[in-house]
């Protein structure tokens, strides 16, 4: 018997391995969270299946996604990325990370964890959607909508409505696997 997945992720292994084992997954590692939501923005104008395939080298040359690190990549760290073919090297998204370090780093220094700012935009609790098909499934929300404002206000970048949305669907705070998804169920969702 075949297994019904979600129609983005299609026949390519690498994709249904992230769609069966992580997408949607609720995520509270902290330091996860802030590369899903680096790695969303790098993905912006490409197709997510891009990052995927870059994403352990992504791991690599940013020092596994530590912020700390990142925070202080000066201007020799940032020219020798720009010219790694194993990321996307563009200027804008590659300072992004470090904007985005800082910025994090500012939350933690202000008392704030990344995970609890996020997860208290949904009470906690992973929202459960009940698409039927692909076209029913938003591109953002009021919440992606609230998020990206306010992230943008804290110094974050590359986090547009829409990638915060994507970012909600990836790290788990909303099941949009479709209901005829078999991962639609077992993470809380009911028809």
């Amino acid at each position: 018997m075949d297994i019904q997945r979600c129609w983005w992720c299609g026949d390519d292994e690498l994709y249904q391995q992230y769609h069966d084992q992580e997408w949607g997954e609720p995520q509270h590692d902290e330091r996860l969270l802030f590369e899903f939501l680096c790695l969303e923005g790098a993905q912006a104008g490409l197709s997510w299946i891009t990052i995927l395939r870059k994403r352990e080298h992504y791991r690599q040359v940013f020092d596994n996604f530590n912020a700390e690190k990142i925070a202080v990549y000066g201007d020799r760290k940032i020219a020798d990325l720009l010219t790694d073919p194993g990321i996307v090297r563009n200027k804008l998204k590659v300072n992004g990370f470090v904007k985005n370090a800082r910025a994090y780093l500012n939350m933690r220094d202000q008392g704030e964890s990344l995970h609890d700012y996020l997860w208290n935009y949904v009470d906690g609790e992973p929202l459960q959607n009940n698409w039927r098909s692909m076209d029913q499934v938003p591109a953002n929300t009021k919440i992606s909508d609230s998020i990206a404002k306010d992230l943008k206000k804290r110094g974050f970048t590359f986090v547009g409505s829409t990638i915060c949305y994507a970012f909600m669907q990836a790290a788990g705070l909303i099941n949009d696997h479709l209901v005829g998804c078999y991962r639609h169920r077992e993470l809380g969702g009911k028809e």
